[in-house]
């Protein structure tokens, strides 16, 4: 078991006196702006409206208008704010959203979330589904610890809640466009409409940009341009004030260019290997890359199409019923070059798509001395992933093996020499032999569950909360692989990979209980004491593979929480402790042997049992609003934890989780100011620090990354009484220079790569309101 260090006790000591929430961040703000104070957001993390100080449980909430103030632009950027959370973009394609040092990435179709994303109630967990934009929004909430009777089973560990504004009565409308470097271009803004009967909005938002690496190739763009589009309608319907119907529709689309795999082993023409030097990233030739791929462009073309009609009836007597019905439907197609270089070597691409449906009805009661809920949930998803394979015999053999002797793969100068492998081993009877294998697996998965939740008051100042959560899966899992064999040596090219003659299918039924326990004490109106314990769990993976048929039991975590919050004019904050236990923890680990145990092809992905792993640590939150026009915010929050140093455990004993720091936290300021009538000046600029992290499980050094500090900042005037706005930002102002992600596929093969994050990003907007 991991024990807390001395530096968890400092640390502990440490929060109580300093750090906040972003949300709470909102406070002061709003106070010097005329807007909510945030201290009374109002928040449904437990299916009521509550304010987020009476909400038993670790929650920050963090309001549209917060992120605005921040520059927060993306969920990645939103993270830096939020004591546990960890959201890593790879692309729009693959995101890691990563809750406490537990992530949430797979983009197999046989695996299950751990980390649930709900959208306006829906769960939008699927890996390669769930990333979009988060304009007009009217709060995220992420909620920590397990929570299965309020937001489902994929939330072994937490939540992150996505709620946009609805359609009010009135007119109203705003249009923000912005420019920036790397030829950024934004517009985004929305119109509303409407009276008290119906209303409906139109809100989207347009992002272009410049790639921030420099790619060498000759026949390939920058790499990680973005062009993105969100689109949304939202129509709100309330006959009488016992009934609302919201009927909200999405469309979200990515076009970028390729994933920076910088090569960590290789030579450009610019120089040695370096993870923020230039790229040289080329992909297969034409016209084998549309013939394999389907485009001959690195990059990510996706498209989400999302539907969700919801409805809140008044009954009377204190009873609500609701019913929340959602249907989402991706589409990602990702072509991208796993060696870093400009060889014909490991050139793949990911065709993800999938759909799922959903349905929830709750029935709520509230009275003065008992709350409570009850419902069921039905939830099916059929998705699949497919990864076609293209490569040049000879320069695979060389850069993989160096079957030609003295001949380098990448010579000392950046030139390709591998191209030459081919003709050496075959007499000069060919130049070059294309190879292509695909491999792919399906998952069809359907859940049934019962959930009840009851509260009661004794007292005024005490509730006691148990719920509970019972389920029914089936899970059908699916393989495939086209192998042919390669001409120069007779056997399949990458090691481990069989043909499959057809699809491979299994399925499997699995339940489950799971249960939650809170208590919430008022010690008086401004300060509230909790305490939580809650069984968490991540399905059974059903794992199909060419030469096996098994069974990944369920990760189970139990999760024991307490803490304090306390709000008041001059300050607010809240301090909390948790301890986690996990069984079966599930871990995903590159393949890098042809005789791996799991029968799975080298670099392919599989996830398996890791063992038993704990999690001690605490998160604090702080504001302070010395004057009506000044606010200091902070947060921080420290993790003592990892899979349990163990021989049971294996090559996993003392590892720390993927992605997981042991000290994350921001701090910074807002300034709202007025300077004349109907003008005012606001400024909020930041810090955020994020401690070291391991990029892969088992851990090594070669893939983490060191402590990583970042400076923020937005600033503008606001005149005609915030009619008009113009505001200037910068996200890594000093710009450091750190990784997003490294190892990869080409850590599989030998040949780890690395992908810079964003550098030094600024840019000016203006925005107009009516």
């Amino acid at each position: 078991m991991m024990r807390p260090s001395i530096k968890f006790a400092s640390i502990l000591l440490a929060g109580t006196a300093l750090i906040p929430s972003v949300a709470m961040a909102e406070e002061a703000a709003d106070q010097a702006g005329g807007a909510v104070d945030e201290a009374t957001i109002i928040v449904t993390a437990q299916k009521i409206e509550q304010r987020a100080i009476d909400v038993p449980m670790t929650i920050s909430a963090n309001t549209g208008a917060a992120m605005e103030r921040l520059g927060v632009s993306d969920l990645d950027e939103l993270a830096n704010y939020v004591p546990g959370l960890n959201i890593q973009e790879q692309s729009a394609n693959n995101p890691g959203i990563v809750i406490r040092g537990i992530t949430s990435d797979s983009g197999s179709a046989q695996q299950a979330a751990r980390v649930t994303l709900y959208y306006n109630g829906v769960d939008i967990s699927r890996s390669r589904g769930a990333y979009q934009a988060i304009y007009d929004m009217n709060r995220i909430e992420v909620i920590k610890g397990p929570q299965a009777t309020l937001f489902g089973t994929a939330s072994t560990i937490g939540a992150v809640s996505m709620i946009t504004n609805k359609p009010e009565p009135g007119v109203s409308g705003e249009v923000t466009g912005g420019l920036g470097n790397y030829d950024a271009i934004l517009l985004r803004g929305y119109l509303n409409a409407g009276n008290d009967v119906i209303a409906g909005r139109i809100a989207g938002e347009w992002k272009k940009r410049d790639g921030y690496v420099t790619n060498l190739s000759d026949r390939q763009d920058d790499l990680y341009a973005q062009d993105n589009l969100g689109l949304r309608g939202s129509l709100r319907y309330t006959p009488n004030d016992a009934l609302t119907i919201d009927l909200v529709g999405t469309y979200d689309r990515q076009r970028n260019s390729g994933t920076p795999f910088v090569s960590g082993t290789y030579p450009t023409a610019d120089g040695p290997a370096n993870p923020f030097g230039s790229a040289n990233l080329s992909g297969a030739p034409e016209p084998i890359a549309s013939q394999v791929f389907g485009d001959g462009k690195l990059g990510l073309v996706r498209d989400v199409y999302d539907a969700n009609l919801s409805f809140d009836w008044e009954l009377g007597g204190g009873w609500t019923l609701s019913m929340v019905n959602g249907y989402r439907e991706f589409d990602a197609d990702e072509v991208f070059d796993a060696d870093g270089t400009q060889a014909w070597f490991l050139e793949f691409a990911e065709e993800a798509a999938g759909w799922q449906t959903s349905h929830e009805t709750r029935f709520t009661y509230d009275s003065d001395t008992l709350r409570g809920s009850f419902g069921f949930n039905y939830f099916y998803e059929n998705s699949h992933q497919i990864v076609p394979f293209s490569t040049e015999e000879g320069t695979y053999l060389q850069c993989a093996a160096k079957v030609v002797p003295n001949l380098p793969c990448i010579a000392a100068d950046g030139t390709l020499m591998a191209d030459q492998a081919t003709g050496f081993l075959t007499g000069g009877l060919a130049a070059a032999i294309p190879y292509t294998s695909t491999f792919g697996n399906y998952g069809k998965n359907a859940s049934y569950s019962l959930f009840g939740d009851v509260t009661w008051l004794p007292t005024p100042d005490l509730e006691l909360t148990a719920g509970v959560r019972g389920l029914l899966e089936n899970r059908k899992s699916g393989y495939f692989a086209v192998v042919p064999n390669s001409v120069l040596t007779g056997t399949p090219l990458i090691p481990g990979q069989v043909d499959t003659d057809g699809t491979i299918w299994a399925d499997d039924n699995f339940d489950a209980i799971l249960p939650r326990f809170n208590v919430l004490y008022r010690l008086s109106p401004q300060v509230n004491l909790y305490a939580t314990v809650s069984k968490g769990r991540r399905s059974p993976t059903l794992n199909v593979s060419a030469s096996s048929i098994s069974v990944i039991p369920q990760e189970v975590v139990w999760n024991y929480e307490g803490g304090v919050k306390f709000s008041s004019r001059v300050a607010s904050g809240s301090v909390g402790v948790y301890y986690q236990k996990y069984d079966n923890f599930q871990v995903s680990r590159q393949v890098t042997d042809a005789n791996d145990p799991s029968g799975q092809p080298v670099g392919s992905t599989v996830t398996e049992s890791a063992g038993s792993a704990s999690n001690l640590g605490i998160e604090a939150e702080l504001q302070l609003r010395p004057t009506s026009w000044l606010s200091v915010f902070g947060n921080i929050g420290y993790i003592d934890g990892g899979i349990d140093d163990k021989a049971a455990n294996g090559i996993y004993a003392g590892d720390r989780f993927r992605l997981q720091p042991e000290v994350q936290a921001s701090a910074g300021f807002t300034v709202d100011a007025p300077l004349a009538q109907g003008v005012r000046f606001f400024a909020t600029p930041s810090l955020t620090y994020r401690g070291k992290i391991y990029f892969e499980v088992p851990n090594s050094e070669v893939t983490s990354q060191g402590p990583v500090t970042l400076i923020n900042a937005r600033a503008g005037v606001s005149f005609a009484n915030d009619k008009y706005e113009i505001a200037v930002f910068g996200r890594n102002i000093a710009d450091e220079k750190y990784l997003l992600d490294a190892g990869n596929t080409g850590g599989a093969f030998g040949i780890p790569t690395f992908i810079p994050a964003e550098p030094r990003m600024y840019g000016v907007q203006a925005t107009a309101r009516f």
